[in-house]
C-alpha cells in the first residue's frame, strides 16, 4: 500500500504557505515534509517543525551520501528533502506534500514520475507585488529581485499537472483539497486498500 506524493510550487507572494497550512488543517491524511536548510531560523520558527536547521557542512555531507530526494540553493541557502522519510511515510499509506520550488519539483518528477504536481498563481502581477510589499520585511531592491524571480518561476508553470489561481483562499483551498482527494481515490490505491472488501463482493453468492 502506498500514499501519494504531492509537489506544490509557486512564486514568492502567491500565498502558497497559507494555502498549505489551511490544507493540513482540514485534511488529516496528508503530512508536510519538513525540509533541511542551512539558513538561520527566523523569529518564531521551530527546528523540526518549520525546517530542520543544519550547518552547511552537515548538509553537504548528507547530499554526498545521497540522502536528499531533491536539493537546491535559494538566495545563498541550501534546501533539501529527505528521501528515506518520504518512502517510509508513503509505505504507511500516508500522503506527503512537498512545498518546493520549480527546480526541486523537476528533480522529484524524475525520481517519482507518479507524483502529483501543482502550481499556485497569484490573481495578477499587481496582487503579487502588493503581497510582497505588504509583508513589510524587504526593501524595494529585494522586492524587485523577488519579482524577477517570480517571472522566472511562472515560466515553468506548464510543467505542472494542476494550476490553481489563489485569488480567494477558501476557493483555492477547495480546489487543492479536491486534487488531493481524487488522488486518494485512484483505482490502484483503492484496490490495495480495500482488497478484502472487493474479494468478498466478487465471491459472495445470493
Amino acid at each position: 500500500m502506498s500514499g501519494s506524493l504531492f509537489v506544490i510550487s509557486a512564486p514568492s507572494g502567491a500565498g502558497k504557505t497559507s494555502l498549505v497550512h489551511a490544507l493540513l488543517n482540514i485534511n488529516p491524511q496528508i503530512d508536510l515534509s519538513v525540509s533541511y536548510t542551512t539558513r538561520q531560523p527566523r523569529a518564531g520558527e521551530v527546528d523540526g517543525k518549520d525546517y530542520r536547521f543544519v550547518s552547511r557542512e552537515q548538509f553537504l555531507s548528507m547530499a554526498q551520501r545521497g540522502e536528499f530526494l531533491e536539493s537546491a540553493e535559494v538566495y545563498g541557502n541550501l534546501y533539501g528533502t529527505s528521501q528515506s522519510w518520504i518512502t517510509q511515510e508513503n509505505a504507511k499509506d500516508r500522503d506527503i506534500l512537498l512545498e518546493i520550488d520549480w527546480q526541486g519539483a523537476a528533480q522529484v518528477r524524475k525520481l517519482f514520475p507518479q507524483c502529483v504536481s501543482l502550481f499556485i498563481l497569484p490573481p495578477s502581477i499587481e496582487a503579487l507585488e502588493q503581497r510582497l510589499k505588504g509583508r513589510g520585511k524587504d526593501d524595494a531592491a529585494v522586492i524587485e529581485k523577488r519579482m524577477a524571480a517570480a517571472r522566472e518561476d511562472v515560466s515553468h508553470v506548464s510543467e505542472f499537472d494542476y494550476v490553481i489561481i489563489n485569488d480567494n483562499l477558501n476557493e483555492a483551498l477547495r480546489e487543492l483539497n479536491a486534487v488531493v482527494l481524487s488522488a486518494r481515490l485512484r483505482g490502484s490505491r483503492q484496490l490495495a486498500r480495500h482488497q478484502q472488501l472487493i474479494n468478498q463482493l466478487q465471491t459472495s453468492e445470493k
